[in-house]
Order: C-alpha cells, then sequence, then structure tokens
C-alpha cells in the first residue's frame, strides 16, 4: 500500500486527475451496461418483444440529445468536476426509482429512470471527454490522441463488461437486489469523486451565454454532423434489427445473444484504444479530416456487402458475422478518430461547449438509428437496414472531407 502510494505521489498533477476522470467515468460506464442488461433480461422475461423493450430506451436517447446541448454550458460554468459529479447523482437517482416493489415496477416508471440515466449519461461522458483537453499541454496531440482513444476505448469495453455484469448480478441478487448493489457502489465512487475532482477543471474564464451552445465554428460542424450519420449508421441495424435477427433467423438463445453482443462491444472498446497506433504511427501525423474519410469509406463497403449477401441468400450467416466484426473494428477507428478531433479542435476556453455540442449530435444519431432500427426492419428486413447504413456512412465520409486540415505531428 506504501509503495502504491509512493508510485501515485511521484506523477504529476495532470496524470492524477486524469486517473479520477477515468476511474470515475468507468464505474459510471460498468452500471450503464449493467442497467441496460438487467432491464433487457427482466422485461424479456415478463414477456416483452424485443422491439417494445428497444422502446424502454427511447427517453434514455432522447435526453442524451438535450443533455449534450445543455451540459456543455452548464459545464462551461460551472466547472466540469461539478457537471460530473452531477452525471453520478443522477445514475444513483435513477437506480433508485428502480428500486420499488415489483407491482410498481410500470412501464412509464421504467422509462423515466432511463430518461434519468440517459441524462446522467450524457453529462458524465461530456465531462470526462472535455476535462481531458485541459489536462494535456498544448500542441501535446499524440499525447491528447492516445489519452481519448483510452478513455473512448477502454468506456466500450467496460460496457461489454457491464453487460456481463448485469446478467450476473440478476441471476445472483434478482432485479432489485442488482440495482441496489449498484447503487451502493456507485455511491461510493461519487463520495470519492467529489472529494478528488479539481474546482475548477474546465470552468470558462468568461461565462459563457446560453444562446452559445450552437456552435459557430464551421469544422465543429461538419464533424458533428458526420458524428450524427457516424452513429446513426451503426445503430439503425444493430439496436433492434441485429438482436432480434439473430433471435429470429439463427434461432440463437437470448442470453447467447446478448453475450455475443457483449464480446462484440468489449473487441470494439479494445480496438479504440489500439486507434493510434493504427492510424498515427506509421504516417507521423495527428488525423485530419481526410483520415477520417478514408476510414469510412472503407467501412462503407461492409454494410453493403452483408446487404449485398443477404439480398441474394449467400452464406448469411456467415456474411452477417464475419461482416459484424470487420465492421466492428472499422466503425471502432472511425469513432477513436472523431473523439480525438472534436477534442482537439474545441476551444481551449470552454471546451465543454464544443464537445457538448458534438455529442448531442452523436445522441441524435443514436435516436435516429434506434428509431429506424425498430422501423425499417419490421417494415423492410435487414438488408434493408443496411443499405441505409451505408448511405449513412457514406454522408459522414463526405461531411469529413469538408473539416480543415490541422497541422500538427504525432510524436514517438
Amino acid at each position: 500500500m506504501t509503495v502504491l502510494q509512493g508510485l501515485l505521489r511521484n506523477l504529476s498533477p495532470e496524470v492524477r486527475q486524469y486517473m479520477v476522470v477515468t476511474a470515475n467515468y468507468w464505474a459510471f460506464t460498468l452500471t450503464d451496461g449493467a442497467l441496460r442488461m438487467l432491464v433487457v433480461l427482466h422485461f424479456h422475461q415478463l414477456g416483452y418483444s424485443p422491439l417494445q423493450i428497444a422502446m424502454l430506451f427511447l427517453f434514455y436517447e432522447f435526453f442524451g440529445v438535450v443533455t449534450n446541448l445543455v451540459g456543455g454550458w452548464l459545464g462551461a460554468r460551472l466547472g466540469l468536476n461539478k457537471t460530473m459529479n452531477i452525471g453520478l447523482f443522477l445514475q444513483i437517482l435513477a437506480l433508485g426509482l428502480l428500486l420499488v416493489p415489483a407491482a410498481l415496477l410500470t412501464v412509464p416508471l421504467v422509462m423515466s429512470a432511463q430518461a434519468v440515466s440517459g441524462i446522467a449519461k450524457d453529462l458524465n461522458k461530456m465531462s470526462a471527454k472535455s476535462a481531458i483537453k485541459g489536462l494535456v499541454s498544448k500542441g501535446e496531440d499524440s499525447k491528447l490522441y492516445r489519452w481519448v482513444a483510452l478513455l473512448t476505448g477502454s468506456k466500450n469495453t467496460l460496457k461489454g463488461v457491464g453487460f456481463f455484469m448485469g446478467g450476473l448480478l440478476l441471476a445472483l441478487l434478482g432485479f432489485q437486489g442488482a440495482i441496489l448493489f449498484m447503487a451502493i457502489m456507485l455511491v461510493a465512487v461519487w463520495i470519492f469523486s467529489l472529494l478528488k475532482l479539481k474546482q475548477d477543471l474546465g470552468r470558462s474564464k468568461a461565462k459563457p451565454k446560453f444562446s452559445q451552445i450552437f456552435s459557430k465554428s464551421a469544422a465543429i460542424n461538419y464533424l458533428s454532423a458526420a458524428r450524427m450519420f457516424l452513429f446513426g449508421a451503426r445503430d439503425v441495424w444493430f439496436v433492434v434489427a441485429l438482436p432480434v435477427y439473430l433471435s429470429s433467423q439463427f434461432n440463437w438463445p437470448h442470453t447467447f445473444v446478448g453475450a455475443f453482443l457483449a464480446l462484440w462491444v468489449i473487441g470494439y472498446g479494445v480496438v479504440q484504444t489500439l486507434a493510434p497506433k493504427i492510424t498515427g504511427r506509421k504516417t507521423g501525423q495527428a488525423p485530419t479530416g481526410t483520415t477520417a474519410f478514408s476510414w469510412a469509406l472503407l467501412l462503407a463497403v461492409i454494410p453493403a456487402l452483408i446487404a449485398s449477401a443477404l439480398y441474394f441468400n449467400v452464406s448469411p450467416q456467415i456474411a452477417l458475422l464475419a461482416g459484424l466484426l470487420m465492421f466492428g473494428v472499422i466503425f471502432a477507428i472511425n469513432s477513436s478518430l472523431h473523439s480525438f478531433l472534436i477534442v482537439q479542435m474545441a476551444s481551449d476556453d470552454g471546451v465543454s461547449l464544443d464537445v457538448g455540442f458534438y455529442y448531442m449530435a452523436n445522441a441524435m444519431g443514436r435516436l435516429i438509428g434506434t428509431v429506424l432500427s425498430g422501423w425499417v426492419y419490421q417494415a423492410y428486413g435487414l438488408a434493408m437496414c443496411l443499405v441505409i447504413s451505408t448511405v449513412f456512412v457514406i454522408a459522414a465520409a463526405l461531411l469529413s472531407l469538408l473539416i480543415p486540415k490541422a497541422d500538427c505531428a504525432v510524436g514517438p
């Protein structure tokens, strides 16, 4: 213990703050993934259809759009330490709403809890991503890229672990026991965060007006639009259509579907952490909009090929599973590139305004994708979802070309 304390004391204040932010984000992400799986499995046991279950998360996505827009403004005015801790508190509140007796656990109550959880998640994420900008010295784009990629990738890996944790806790403790366990865990993290996060983290020197929540930077607007289409392209087939298709067409048990998708998310997160080595090591240059264009164009090929295989009935199971794995790898690199670009391009003073606006577009893409995933699959099938995914990725690629090239080099 003494050795560990000595090592921590030898770290720079910036690294120690980065560790606090990351630990905070990790703890939140575990409960976020576990809560999603708990709700899915519990309401599946109650006889709800996959589409009905997906609709339980509609408020979760909708309020993510609102929260990112307003949360960036709050972060700039109050400080990112406060918005991050408010996010943790709201997640505890969301868990508390689900601790009512089973007879009172109605759909409106669950949707309300998901709304609170959606607000909490995006406050926490916006705060964590914005905070990194203030912890890395100006011009150290290589370090910034690695830190952003590590935070982003580890988050998605832990979200997948959270899926497993949710299933395990449900089996061991039951629904209410699992919720109570997570709430207690998060209260401990919240107290630690209140004590350790810097008081002025990310606070703007000039108090921004509410009208400034909309970005006036053309580059950030283009990147935000590209992000919206990128995440719409993923969720239009991944959220509802894919799990229902695997269950109904391949006759996979629901537990197997959940485990497979959890592993996919974990692998996706691992690739995100490796993105700086994949995209920046050989060229010696930090990623630009042109880099994002190239990787998005490569991504667009994958759903187009899967859709063709399904339409012409060419080994659909192999095509879908192999394509899903390839899509996960290339999508993870695209996502990590975007995450770096927004933190790099964001204004130094009031960084959360730009990051919040960007993640508002991210949440809008998820919302559009979630709604289309249920409707298009029900009306036209998985192949059409994949066609729309292809069109969305091409749109993201074209928008990336409009992002001005940043003049910065990546160190070793």
